[in-house]
């Protein structure tokens, strides 16, 4: 049992160190964000298809979950292009620091889509996130743009996250997350035909983009959320909630490894990340302890 156990834990932190090796792909893809972000989805909704076709699942689904879908689509389309946006116009460990503020966000939604009091002290670690964010905008003034499109980005993460959180409770995960990428997928094609900007060069990629775009859209998109789904069966999503607030560490130590000078930051902005990071855990621990008082 207990070996079972460090496995699955084992394969969540390489779920997490995959969505970590996101951030790096987007800066090595060259093409921009939206492109960008339309191969993802719609490579990472056939691979889905296919996967859902093998199990034979069911595709069924009733014309208001086929709305909701929609909206869901359209939020994490949104995400993941101001996603790869902020990294194109900062750089990944800007990128990264920023978005792990998605717990925070998150505890500020859940009250008004649960009905729930907004606590006190989430309102003072969001305070402490401000300082750690004003901090790392005065050392890299340079990437204040980067540093709001991030922002924006983890909110949309956020407001996913909460959303699915209802779809989730009587519904096939993988069939939620098939039909909200396909949407997403539909949505930027209409915008793309609108603007013309389908066309024989919109497909003429390198080798090295077509490499990496199939990786992000097959890995680390339709792989990594059918995974982490199925780990929700054996890990509690607090467990997993802790696990992938880590993603950033992974995520900066990669484009340090890979980009190098490019991502070298001044140690203020290291130690204001840290700060960040501890904030966000420390939520998540105050949370767990206040569900083990209630229970």
């Amino acid at each position: 049992m207990q070996k079972n156990k460090f496995k699955d834990f084992l394969k969540l932190h390489f779920i997490v160190f995959i969505w970590g090796f996101t951030a790096v792909l987007g800066k090595l893809i060259s093409i921009e964000a939206i492109p960008l972000t339309w191969f993802r989805i719609t490579i990472a909704s056939i691979f889905l298809f296919v996967y859902l076709g093998f199990k034979q699942v069911s595709f069924k689904i009733s014309p208001k979950k086929m709305l909701h879908y929609a909206i869901g689509g359209f939020i994490i389309g949104l995400h993941w292009i101001t996603f790869f946006y902020a990294i194109k116009i900062s750089n990944v460990s800007i990128t990264l620091a920023a978005m792990s503020t998605g717990a925070l966000f998150a505890s500020f939604l859940e009250p008004i889509f649960f009905k729930t009091k907004l606590k006190l002290y989430e309102i003072l670690l969001s305070l402490i996130i401000v300082i750690g964010l004003i901090i790392i905008n005065k050392v890299s003034p340079q990437y204040g743009l980067g540093i709001l499109v991030a922002l924006f980005s983890s909110f949309l993460s956020a407001l996913f996250t909460v959303i699915n959180a209802n779809f989730i409770k009587n519904n096939n995960a993988s069939v939620i997350t098939f039909y909200e990428l396909l949407f997403a997928s539909l949505l930027i094609s209409i915008g793309l035909l609108v603007q013309n900007d389908f066309s024989y060069d919109f497909f003429k990629l390198s080798q090295n983009d077509w490499l990496f775009i199939g990786i992000l859209g097959t890995v680390c998109t339709a792989y990594a959320l059918t995974a982490s789904t199925e780990l929700l069966k054996k890990i509690s999503p607090f467990s997993i909630m802790i696990t992938v607030n880590l993603e950033p560490v992974y995520g900066i130590i990669l484009a340090l490894l890979v980009f190098k000078d490019s991502e070298n930051m001044n140690p203020a902005f290291y130690y204001a990340s840290i700060l960040i990071l501890s904030v966000v855990l420390l939520n998540g621990y105050i949370k767990s302890k206040n569900t083990s008082h209630e229970s």
